[in-house]
């Protein structure tokens, strides 16, 4: 049996590429490289990319045409090549984090920062891995919650790099835009510079191995939530709402902008704080200060779930305001973050059996 290069061409003529319905040599799909050998070819097959979705198939029935149309006795060699070499993968920003929770609100004031830092610390005690980043930018508070604004922040070397130890406290480890800045001077900063510090706090520090990686983000939609979805692969958002009209307004908007098909983060759901007053000698009582029960229409009128509802009390924002996060403590209150705490991980679990990882956002201009 005598083979030669035309041979194998014209037996590779009667293979169609699927793509584009043309045949491989049409297609200008078969390299130059025919390569025989007795009763031995090799040759090669050229695809856009190195994913191609067809390459398995047409790779077999490359095979089959020689042994059709020439002979079952060649033995054939096919290789693949691509015109578009396979992109290298990046690595992941944060390779020790398991889980990357935003803590969002659609405006200021409704308590989020607060549900945040309680919720960081109701993981801990729950034996979590946690760390906190206090990403709103132009308005730093959780330091003050965890009573560690004047602690100063130290760097080391890991593997060749030098790194910013997070400050560890109640079993979760924070970092804060707060400890760079003069916490009694406003912060001036054009959009860039808040997102390049963010990315520092965040690729530039020694988070290490960490279970739950929660984001304190600033209230409203902004140019540094955009940084955030762009820079990590987010598990899921936490939306923090309280029962006014005005507050669930901003929150379908918070929600819409993560739902949005180019942003794509999950909501894993709603909280509503604030949502009633209860009198200390009175505990049967609730009062219904901002409104009743908005949160609960919202997430059914979304389609989220509602997480818990915080109840109002004053003990509370007196536990932040002298570095006592609330959550550490046993009473009525510590128990509503340590439930949201279950749900919270609940609601991860059941997204991450359902639902493929999250990808870092490509916005194209």
């Amino acid at each position: 049996m005598q083979l030669y290069p035309a041979l194998i061409t014209e037996a590779l003529s009667t293979v169609r590429y699927p793509g584009n319905g043309k045949n491989l040599v049409e297609a200008e799909m078969v390299a130059d490289d025919i390569r025989i050998d007795g009763d031995t070819v090799s040759f090669s097959i050229i695809f856009d990319k190195p994913t191609d979705p067809f390459m398995k198939s047409v790779v077999k029935a490359a095979e089959t045409a020689i042994h059709t149309y020439i002979s079952p006795e060649v033995k054939v060699t096919v290789n693949t090549a691509s015109r578009r070499p396979a992109q290298p993968k990046t690595a992941p920003v944060l390779p020790g984090v398991k889980n990357i929770v935003g803590v969002s609100s659609g405006k200021g004031g409704v308590g989020k920062s607060t549900v945040a830092a309680n919720l960081a610390v109701a993981l801990a005690r729950e034996g979590y891995r946690v760390g906190l980043l206090d990403a709103d930018i132009f308005g730093p508070s959780v330091p003050k919650m965890f009573g560690i604004e004047d602690e100063q922040l130290f760097i080391h070397e890991v593997d060749g790099r030098n790194l910013i130890i997070p400050i560890e406290r109640y079993g979760v480890k924070v970092l804060s835009i707060g400890f760079l800045v003069d916490k009694d001077k406003a912060v001036l900063w054009r959009g860039s510079m808040a997102s390049n510090a963010l990315k520092q706090l965040i690729a530039e520090a020694d988070w290490g191995e960490l279970d739950y990686f929660l984001i304190d983000m600033p209230p409203g939609t902004s140019d540094i939530h955009l940084t955030l979805v762009q820079t990590l692969a987010m598990t899921g958002v936490v939306v923090v709402t309280t029962p006014q009209e005005v507050a669930l307004a901003d929150a379908r908007k918070g929600i819409a902008m993560f739902t949005d098909e180019k942003v794509n983060v999950p909501i894993l759901g709603l909280v509503e704080n604030m949502a009633y007053f209860t009198p200390a000698e009175h505990p049967d009582e609730r009062y219904y200060i901002f409104g009743r029960e908005g949160g609960i229409r919202l997430a059914e009128k979304l389609g989220v779930r509602l997480l818990t509802q915080i109840p109002l009390v004053a003990s509370i924002a007196d536990s932040g305001d002298a570095g006592q996060p609330i959550a550490m403590t046993d009473s009525v209150t510590g128990h509503a973050f340590a439930h949201l705490a279950h749900e919270v991980t609940d609601t991860v679990a059941e997204r991450n059996n359902t639902l493929p990882p999250t990808q870092k956002v490509e916005l194209k201009h």
